[in-house]
């Protein structure tokens, strides 16, 4: 991106500088810089506040002399679970691996949200293992969502969901996994249940 070696040469920093602010190693934001590596969201939010530019302008979209700048606002942190037992209410579950941000204005009309790190490539290619998925709870959804379901209290699975008249089907990414299919009446009695749907897939750069 020259984008960010023009702002970098304003701002006089070098590139480890950069990279110590973002909290990554300085071969990752050469990537950036160089277009062999994208930022993710969370990268590019650090990166508007550090150049005091908006994440239109990072992105080409705009001209920056024309250019306010719109930042993030008000960020709230949600808990990265790494497991979902069933029968635990969401506030109890302990097993927290860590904390993320999101935009609060996300949770709007009472919306809620928590993020789960995927274990395992039933998901892949998509999502890969150890990616951190962010979910808006749920109890349904449509045909296509990506969901964290749980089945027969269970912990929670990630599959694509495609809904028929007949029952669910859970679908694996990964063609090496089974498709799961569940009656109506099945998912009434194990219980089948959505209890999110993904909405923001993070995966740290390596």
């Amino acid at each position: 991106m020259n984008i960010l070696k023009n702002l970098r040469a304003e701002k006089g920093v070098l590139q480890k500088d950069v990279a110590k602010f973002l909290g990554i190693d300085r071969t990752t934001y050469v990537k950036y810089e160089n277009g062999n590596s994208e930022p993710n969201s969370e990268m590019l939010i650090a990166l508007a506040n550090y150049f005091n530019v908006s994440i239109d302008y990072l992105l080409g979209r705009i001209d920056h002399n024309v250019s306010p700048v719109e930042l993030p606002s008000n960020t709230v942190k949600i808990p990265v679970l790494g497991r979902i037992p069933a029968g635990v209410p969401f506030e109890a579950i302990e097993d927290i691996t860590g904390y993320i941000e999101i935009p609060e204005d996300w949770l709007a009309g009472g919306r809620e949200f928590f993020a789960l790190r995927i274990q395992g490539d039933s998901m892949f290619p998509e999502y890969l293992s150890g990616d951190i998925i962010v979910f808006e709870r749920a109890d349904t959804c449509d045909t296509g969502d990506d969901c964290a379901v749980m089945v027969n209290g269970d912990d929670a699975t990630f599959k694509r969901v495609e809904r028929k008249e007949s029952g669910v089907v859970l679908k694996p990414l990964n063609p090496e996994y089974e498709i799961l299919f569940f009656t109506n009446e099945e998912i009434e009695n194990k219980p089948v249940r959505i209890i999110g749907i993904a909405r923001e897939l993070r995966r740290m750069k390596k």
